[in-house]
């Protein structure tokens, strides 16, 4: 057995013991359902605020013997100017009471455990390359690595060094402990000094576990970015065990918050080696040569089928892999009588030349031939490679010019790459253009494949099931003759949107053109195959998408019943 199996049983098995009371054999439904690992975290920090995770001592001295201490040390600071002013709490009334207290315990209220002071605003003027770092929200969360700095002089109070609990108080609602270089506190983050009323790291537990219960509860505010008012969040009551048994339950909330560290990181090795056996496996699947590989192949995953498909994203990886057979012709077989794909081609040929005659598409360039370096693979007989502007009429889109208003502000749909999702479909349209507008733009007839040419969504692309002008960020392909759902198919494999990519110009902003574009590849097999594919295709899909939905409505139930296990053991009373 490797190191991190064992490591990971050992994790599991002691929080298991630990938390056995509470949920008995329920505990691996938890520790494996959606953000598992989680909850197990917030049930951890519930049960230690309530005096449930490890036993009360008698020879404890008494928590209200600390609180009154605590005051009078607090009153003498404050008459000596040494901290703020702040108003002092009011009794905790029963209505107040959220569970029985374990015995020596006492309920007061945020205030009595420490000094809150909040940051200071600052001005981009302020801001600069030298001096203390500005710690923000966004610093904290994680969501910025940079730091504004400045060498303004300021209090002494805003001052932050390592190890000093920090309260952010709106956006993210948190606490953190900082370990960073000294710096600038910046608004809307309280720093905290605890008062003798709490050991250090308890006080830390204690704010994460109250932040918590702030932020589902009313007291959380604001419709853009949530927060906590300062006047509600000092008066909100606590509950305060004593200090020889705040030491015992920091030891026993950072082991068990140790061990949920190794079972998240043994979830996420998971993960990782069970994505990197599925991409194998349904690469492998994908990349067969020939039927007899193929049945290979495909036993090799059916002999694991239940263990590699039992999340969605596996089954996408398998919808994938149906899309690559389906264009090596692997997924149904040949039939001898079709007219050969090369017959076809003629016909489209035939097609395009009568709508330009007709002014229907304009003339396009003439296409170069394919070589035998550039065929990724090899074809069916009967089959042929073409290039995407072989088998339809292309165009890009374009944007009517704003400085027309009689272009805009009617009833014809236009759109861009948002409407087109990654699971090929064309949402509704939020702009509209006139009837002026739409015959200076690109018009995509129903059944048109639009692909996005442009950008971190290069790639997408949909059959339009309505009439629609589109912008310069997506090109178009009419089908001619041949199956649109095959086309569709084609161009939605990982080996095609694979060359779209490489094929795209520019680093930042990566961008193919509708020339470059129409030079890329395709296979075409004959018309009539072409429909046993899409059938084929169609009905595996359909298959997939049932698996998928009971995938995860498995795992909404799972995370369901996790929810109520958790809120079961969250609101059991104390002793």
């Amino acid at each position: 057995m490797n190191a991190s199996r064992i490591a990971e049983r050992g994790a599991s098995y002691a929080l298991q013991t630990a938390l056995e009371p509470t949920f008995g054999t329920s505990f691996d439904l938890l520790a494996t359902a959606p953000q598992g690992v989680g909850k197990l975290r917030e049930l951890i920090l519930s049960l230690a605020l309530r005096g449930l995770l490890v036993p009360q001592s008698c020879s404890d001295e008494s928590a209200e013997k600390l609180l009154t201490r605590s005051r009078q040390h607090c009153t003498h600071q404050m008459e000596a100017g040494c901290t703020k002013r702040e108003k002092s709490a009011l009794p905790v009334t029963n209505q107040e009471m959220r569970f029985v207290l374990p015995k020596q315990w006492t309920w007061c209220r945020i205030v009595d455990t420490g000094e809150y002071v909040n940051g200071l605003a600052f001005k981009p003027s302020d801001w600069g390359n030298s001096g203390r770092p500005i710690i923000r929200i966004q610093n904290l969360s994680g969501r910025a690595q940079d730091f504004n700095r400045t060498t303004k002089e300021v209090d002494a109070s805003v001052i932050v060094r390592s190890g000093d609990i920090l309260v952010s108080w709106s956006a993210t609602l948190d606490a953190f402990v900082w370990s960073g270089e000294e710096g600038v506190l910046n608004q809307h983050i309280f720093r905290v000094t605890p008062s003798l009323l709490v050991d250090k790291k308890f006080l830390y537990w204690l704010l994460k576990g109250v932040i918590r219960e702030l932020a589902a509860s009313d007291h959380a505010h604001g419709l853009v970015m949530s927060h906590i008012n300062r006047g509600p969040f000092l008066a909100y009551p606590v509950a305060i065990p004593p200090a020889a048994e705040q030491a015992r339950i920091v030891a026993r909330v950072e082991e068990l918050m140790r061990l949920c560290d190794a079972l998240e990181a043994h979830g996420r090795l998971q993960d990782e080696q069970h994505a990197r056996l599925v991409a194998t496996l349904f690469d492998a699947l994908a990349a067969s040569a020939s039927a007899e590989e193929l049945a290979e192949n495909w036993q090799r995953i059916a002999a694991h089928f239940d263990l590699l498909l039992d999340r969605p994203e596996a089954v996408d990886a398998l919808e994938q892999a149906i899309l690559q057979l389906a264009v090596r012709g692997l997924l149904v077989p040949q039939d001898p009588t079709d007219e050969p794909a090369s017959k076809l081609l003629q016909r489209i040929s035939m097609e395009k030349d009568l709508l330009i005659a007709e002014g229907k598409i304009k003339r396009a360039k003439s296409l170069p031939p394919i070589t035998d370096e550039e065929k990724p693979f090899e074809l069916p007989a009967q089959w042929e490679w073409i290039r995407v502007a072989s088998v339809g009429a292309t165009q890009t889109g374009g944007t009517p010019a704003s400085n027309k208003p009689e272009y805009f502000d009617g009833n014809f749909p236009f759109i861009g790459p948002g409407q087109i999702t990654p699971s090929g479909e064309i949402l509704p349209p939020e702009k509209f253009i006139s009837e002026l507008g739409r015959a200076e733009s690109a018009v995509a007839e129903p059944g048109d494949i639009l692909m996005v040419c442009i950008g971190g969504s290069i790639g997408k692309c949909a059959a339009t099931p309505f009439p629609t002008a589109f912008n310069q960020q997506i090109n178009s392909i009419r089908p001619l003759l041949a199956s649109g759902e095959f086309i569709l198919t084609a161009m939605t494999t990982s080996d095609f949107v694979s060359a779209v990519v490489s094929t795209a110009t520019g680093s930042a902003t990566p961008i193919i053109s509708k020339g470059k574009w129409d030079l890329l590849l395709l296979p075409l097999p004959p018309l009539a195959e072409q429909h046993r594919i899409v059938a084929r295709v169609e009905q595996l899909r359909r298959l997939c998408a049932e698996l998928r939905g009971r995938l995860q409505q498995a795992r909404v139930t799972q995370s369901r019943l996790a929810d109520a296990l958790v809120s079961a053991a969250d609101q059991s009373p104390s002793c």
